[in-house]
């Protein structure tokens, strides 16, 4: 699907192009693709590069066409991991500014309609792309924020119970993690890129510059401080675990050494030899009461070394 979008005072959406507009392209169909590569000859090799869910942030020129590919969050169910990120290429030359995701997300019609509400101005091609990458950032730190809260509930339920399925929605957590520090690092990377690109006076905006990376900075600092306590959390509740098979692994062994003073007694009463209690009366009951003071005194001495 592809919208016509046109700044004034924010971008509206408009019937068709227009000069100095922007074309925005979401899951783009067949139909899309044609018109891309057909009417507006766009290269068939950069659109091909942004349906490739691992490109990485970089740029790339083709005659007077500029490629650049950004990373962006998203929510996925794929294989239980709560968020992932994609690719988004901004495809610009001399007239036009196209968008392409081939994935509906959260992010653009996020920024579509926060620059209405703020009336923003965007003057031009890399002011643009300034704008899309800090708001990329501030939807980072929305997601880090759901993650921090699904890592204390994944915690509460270790607390109660120790569960496979709750240490797996950790690592999958963690590997979220990794893939938000990766794209975030890839975008500020990018910043540098764009500013060796665009160096003429009229597109550098040196406070947008300043808010984008400072926003950059704290989604990446963000990352790496929940990275830090997750792994640790994983650790602590690893040695929890192995710590608990201990503890089970001593009481089986206490008790089994319990259980084993009656079955010695019984089998040394149990032989086939003069026992001296053929005669005496009660020799049963004695022996059974033998047995279970054995048994009890070897429970009350493993209580003491706190095996049970």
């Amino acid at each position: 699907m592809r919208t016509y979008l046109y700044c004034e005072a924010g971008f509206v959406e408009k019937s068709e192009w227009q000069p100095n507009g922007w074309i925005n392209v979401e899951s783009p169909d067949a139909d899309d693709l044609r018109f891309l590569t057909q009417e507006l000859k766009v290269p068939e090799s950069f659109l091909n590069d942004i349906a490739d869910v691992d490109e990485r942030p970089r740029t790339e020129t083709e005659d007077n066409w500029l490629l650049t590919i950004l990373r962006i969050p998203m929510q996925s169910t794929q294989n239980g991991i709560p968020f992932t990120t994609i690719p988004i290429g901004i495809i610009t030359n001399n007239e036009l500014i196209i968008s392409v995701c081939y994935h509906r997300t959260e992010v653009m019609p996020d920024f579509i309609y926060y620059s209405r509400r703020k009336g923003l101005n965007v003057k031009n091609k890399f002011d643009l792309i300034l704008r899309l990458i800090y708001s990329s950032s501030v939807w980072f730190l929305k997601y880090l924020k759901q993650i921090n809260n699904d890592v204390t509930a994944a915690e509460k339920a270790l607390e109660r119970s120790i569960r496979n399925e709750d240490l797996l929605q950790l690592m999958k957590l963690q590997k979220t993690l990794v893939y938000f520090n990766t794209s975030i690092r890839g975008n500020e990377v990018m910043i540098g890129k764009l500013k060796s690109i665009f160096q003429e006076p009229e597109y550098l905006d040196e406070e947008l510059m300043e808010d984008v990376i400072t926003e950059l900075r704290q989604a990446y600092n963000t990352v790496n401080i929940y990275s830090d306590i997750l792994t640790g959390t994983m650790d602590a509740f690893a040695s929890i675990i192995s710590n608990n098979v201990n503890t089970i692994m001593k009481r089986m062994t206490s008790l089994s050494i319990i259980l084993m003073v009656p079955t010695l007694i019984a089998s040394f009463y149990g032989m086939n030899v003069d026992i001296h209690l053929d005669h005496t009366p009660h020799a049963f009951a004695l022996i059974v009461i033998l047995s279970a003071g054995l048994s009890a005194l070897a429970f009350v001495v493993f209580r003491k070394i706190k095996w049970f």
